[in-house]
């Protein structure tokens, strides 16, 4: 099996999104840092909302949205947004972790969460792309710990997951895409190559997953699809109206004030009736991405 897409944003569709980050000027204003525990700092910039810039035509696509609601066996909403940016040869690590590890403690009762993950520039084994313990997600939510001002997974139980795992380097082209559940383990390397290294994120919950604590993640809002060609036609490189742009989820903590009363239902896997191609191995809940 291959964790290599097929073009899920095809050659201009990269370029328009690559463009529109590199002259937002707004991600420089916003973005934060992280010690990584190895002498570097992991760079991003984090947002909720999808508005009517490419980066939202992206978000509310029915290739990444419709075929996130027929994976997660629901209506999703996208919970937040981020730009990964491995600078070269500064660019930091992400130790192994869980995304649940975190979102878990923003009141998320269950773990209908996933994330589209897509490459912007090249990302390879030189410059820190994906690693994934193959099939771990099935191992639950694991206990996480600080490294550096990282939330890593505990280390023990990675050891342990690692000799029944499989360890896959996640190498991906401009425009490739990698979808994955959100208690996958996964981390990446510090980037020591000449070549920049730079993410587009999409994290999405389930409608009926609305967060019981309020946080600077979004509880439900209702997300507007988009027919695929509303990427090539968006007019709005850029737009920071209503995205809300926040720093460092690690410092700020759910408050005890609970939202609506919830009573999601859960729905572990998906349908064998999907829009795009499906790699499974050992159950595992990972996706390659094809174009249509």
């Amino acid at each position: 099996m291959s964790l290599r897409s097929g073009n899920f944003l095809d050659t201009e569709e990269v370029a328009t999104l690559r463009t529109a980050l590199e002259q937002d000027k707004t991600l420089e204003d916003n973005y934060y840092t992280r010690d990584d525990g190895e002498g570097n700092q992991a760079k991003m910039a984090n947002w909720n909302h999808p508005v009517d810039d490419i980066t939202g035509m992206i978000g509310r696509s029915d290739k990444a949205a419709g075929t996130m609601e027929k994976l997660l066996g629901g209506e999703v909403y996208q919970y937040h947004a981020k730009v990964v940016m491995k600078e070269p040869f500064t660019g930091g690590a992400f130790v192994w972790h869980q995304d649940y590890g975190d979102w878990y403690h923003y009141g998320n009762l269950f773990p209908n969460m996933a994330t589209v993950w897509i490459a912007v520039d090249r990302a390879d084994r030189t410059n820190g792309c994906l690693q994934i313990l193959l099939g771990s997600h099935q191992a639950g939510r694991l206990e996480h710990v600080k490294v550096g001002e990282q939330a890593g997974a505990d280390p023990e139980r990675v050891e342990l997951l690692a000799k029944t795992c499989p360890l896959t380097y996640v190498q991906l082209d401009p425009g490739d895409a990698l979808i994955f559940h959100c208690n996958l383990v996964h981390r990446s390397d510090q980037n020591h190559s000449q070549n920049r290294r730079w993410a587009y994120l999409v994290c999405y919950n389930r409608a009926s997953n609305d967060p019981v604590y309020k946080h600077h993640y979004p509880n439900y809002t209702p997300l507007i699809k988009v027919p695929n060609s509303r990427i090539k036609e968006c007019d709005t490189k850029t737009s920071t109206e209503g995205k809300f742009f926040f720093k460092d989820p690690l410092t700020s903590r759910p408050s005890k004030i609970r939202c609506k009363t919830i009573v999601p239902t859960i729905k572990l896997f998906c349908s064998r009736q999907q829009a795009h191609p499906v790699v499974r191995e050992k159950h595992a809940i990972i996706y390659t991405m094809g174009s249509e």
